[in-house]
């Protein structure tokens, strides 16, 4: 059997998503059932996984909903061990669940720390080494790590969630280098997010004066769903979701001052809108909120259905014969004008 990176996603194919209740995980889940895969359902709230149970047996797929808080390690093995079971061999695990507080440093309290470091960061470890057990054995499959452009470079008002991408990408590059070491057919990619219109920012915790929303660009949750079926698919070892990620992650590698500078005069404002936030409402650090949120927050207006850039990231071949017609095009031009300068030196 062909490694998983260089098979389609389809009838047949096994895939995990954690965080598939809402948001990124939401969409991806209906992007897998719309091809006929068996999906299983990884989240806290039996209202979202209901829901996205029937999106994906709506789309033709087969869903296995699971009721598990991540940050539980045994209960993601017993649950492993249960999809494997009802659905077969895992092909695909999808590391999505996260967890987040809107907050300055200086009032986070230790336990939210805690709380974020164990859904955000250890949850992906954990699926991670469920996954393994099983996929060093068959010398197969591939795990996709949702990482964020905030795994690069780290913004004001978010240093949980900041952090723990960022310790779930030091994470991911250890494991993808021993795996190279052993020759071994499974793959690891992360794929890096820009700001998404998700339902996160209504029920994530925030001490926010105002309601809290993504750094624009906005982007739908289906181009990160996009993203993330074509890195199962051809498991590359990073795949960066719009030109902002980019932007984000190569300013950081030239100019990290600078950015710090940039940051600190704009990131406040843009991380809130109008209409003050609800101190009182409830958020679901500790326990899931009722009711089925979908994959939209309410940003629809306001949000991106394509990125060209991921176009461009997914076409490489594409990208490389549009770089070389340029450099013709510019040698062409250059050798041209070198001939017409110099009839003018010899013939003034």
């Amino acid at each position: 059997m062909l490694p998983m990176s260089r098979r389609s996603v389809g009838r047949g194919t096994v895939v995990v998503i954690t965080g598939a209740s809402a948001g990124v995980g939401r969409a991806v889940a209906r992007a897998v059932g719309a091809r006929g895969a068996s999906v299983a359902l990884i989240a806290r709230g039996i209202d979202g996984l209901e829901g996205a149970r029937a999106d994906v047996e709506s789309r033709g797929g087969r869903a296995l909903p699971l009721v598990v808080d991540v940050a539980n390690a045994g209960a993601v093995e017993e649950a492993a061990a249960r999809i494997e079971a009802e659905l077969g061999s895992i092909d695909v695990w999808v590391n999505n669940a996260m967890a987040s507080v809107f907050s300055p440093v200086h009032e986070m309290a230790a336990e939210e720390y805690q709380r974020v470091t164990e859904v955000t960061y250890l949850g992906a470890v954990y699926g991670t080494l469920s996954w393994l057990r099983r996929m060093r054995e068959r010398d197969q499959g591939v795990i996709v790590q949702v990482g964020s452009a905030l795994a690069y470079r780290s913004i004001p008002l978010q240093s949980a969630y900041c952090a723990a991408k960022q310790a779930m990408r030091g994470f991911t590059e250890s494991l993808r280098t021993e795996l190279i070491h052993e020759r071994s057919r499974v793959r690891v990619t992360m794929v890096h997010l820009p700001a998404l219109n998700t339902p996160q920012f209504g029920w994530v915790r925030s001490r926010l004066p105002r309601k809290a929303q993504p750094v624009p660009p906005i982007f739908q949750p289906e181009v990160a769903a996009q993203a993330i079926v074509w890195a199962m698919e051809h498991a590359p070892r990073e795949l960066h979701v719009g030109a902002s990620t980019d932007a984000a992650i190569l300013t950081q590698k030239i100019a990290p001052g600078l950015m710090d500078e940039y940051l600190a005069r704009s990131a406040w404002d843009a991380q809130m809108h109008d209409g003050p936030e609800d101190p009182d409402r409830d958020d679901n650090l500790w326990r899931p909120l009722s009711g089925d949120r979908g994959a939209h927050g309410s940003f629809d207006q306001r949000a991106r259905d394509r990125s060209p850039q991921l176009w461009l990231a997914t076409h490489p071949a594409v990208f490389r014969g549009a770089a070389i017609a340029l450099g013709v095009a510019a040698g062409i031009w250059s050798a041209r004008r070198g001939r017409a300068q110099t009839r003018r030196i010899a013939f003034p």
